[in-house]
């Protein structure tokens, strides 16, 4: 059997087709249920997302650290390019969650999810400037659907419109999150997916620490079980369950249950916290999924 490959959160994953093919895709719809969560806790915690970002990073960091010491060169860095480039990429990591959190802040969990998962639209242009490939033109024609998509579900442009700043806040982090995914393919094939993690996670953390003084904030026990939790069972845990599942399901696969994401975070919005997106919202989020679900299958 051919091997295949997918690209899923900035990483390069195996993917086969064993027994256990069931389980491994109930643990890929778990996981990236888990990713869609993650955006509830943008209301539930009254924080600053640098605050909120922070407490991501540095918990799902300490739940990595273990698992990488229990490991064989886990930790080990190649070069020190390498530890350069993870650095670089803790920062944009930073940059990439703290503007998805104000654009959940701005507007709804929603508008954030569908927002931000544009970004494979710009991977499809950024990839060929850094990689020198050539552009496809159907992805340019799904490209102006996701454009689409994008333009109905904000009812007025200007910035005193909520869902208007929370739209631009979410294409900020889709658009870092492109930049973060094209310059982890040059890591991908030389480390495991936990050791990028942890070590951007890490990065990240320290870069946000300034941020902490400029932005201060009452910090409760109860904000630190939730940034407990959304750090080890959103961040570090759903991470690891999908890893895991990408050994045993084919690539298209696991890359239709990735645009799913923003769905799921958008049931448990209104389960949760009773957020009844608009019909606007409903039919240019249908037209972002469409487009990026062809997207991520063609890749």
């Amino acid at each position: 059997m051919k091997p295949e490959f997918i690209v899923f959160h900035g990483e390069l994953y195996y993917s086969c087709r064993p027994m256990s093919l069931k389980r491994s895709l109930a643990g890929i719809h778990v996981a990236v249920l888990l990713f869609g969560l993650a955006g509830l806790f943008g209301k539930w915690l009254a924080l600053p997302p640098v605050w909120i970002v922070f407490g991501r990073v540095f918990f799902a960091g300490l739940t990595l650290l273990p698992l990488l010491l229990a490991t064989h060169g886990g930790l080990k860095l190649l070069s020190r390019k390498d530890g350069f480039l993870f650095v670089f990429l803790g920062l944009l990591l930073a940059v990439h969650w703290t503007c998805f959190f104000q654009s959940i802040q701005s507007a709804t969990v929603g508008i954030g999810l569908l927002a931000y998962s544009s970004f494979p639209l710009f991977t499809v242009f950024l990839e060929p400037l850094f990689f020198r490939e050539r552009i496809i033109p159907a992805n340019l024609a799904l490209a102006a659907v996701c454009l689409g998509g994008i333009f109905l579900i904000i009812p007025r442009f200007s910035l005193e419109n909520t869902i208007f700043k929370g739209v631009i806040w979410g294409l900020a982090a889709g658009a870092t999150f492109a930049l973060l995914t094209i310059f982890n393919r040059k890591l991908t094939s030389r480390y495991s997916g936990r050791t990028i993690a942890f070590y951007q996670d890490t990065s990240a953390a320290l870069f946000l620490v300034p941020a902490l003084f400029l932005k201060p904030a009452a910090v409760t026990p109860g904000d630190v079980l939730l940034l407990l939790v959304l750090g080890v069972v959103c961040t570090a845990a759903a991470h690891s369950l999908f890893i895991q599942g990408m050994k045993h399901i084919r690539a298209q696969t696991a890359a239709l249950v990735s645009t799913l994401e923003p769905v799921y975070g958008i049931l448990l919005a209104f389960f949760i916290l009773r957020e009844i997106p608009s019909l606007r919202t409903i039919l240019g989020g249908l037209l972002i999924l469409l487009s990026v679900a062809a997207v991520s299958v063609r890749r």
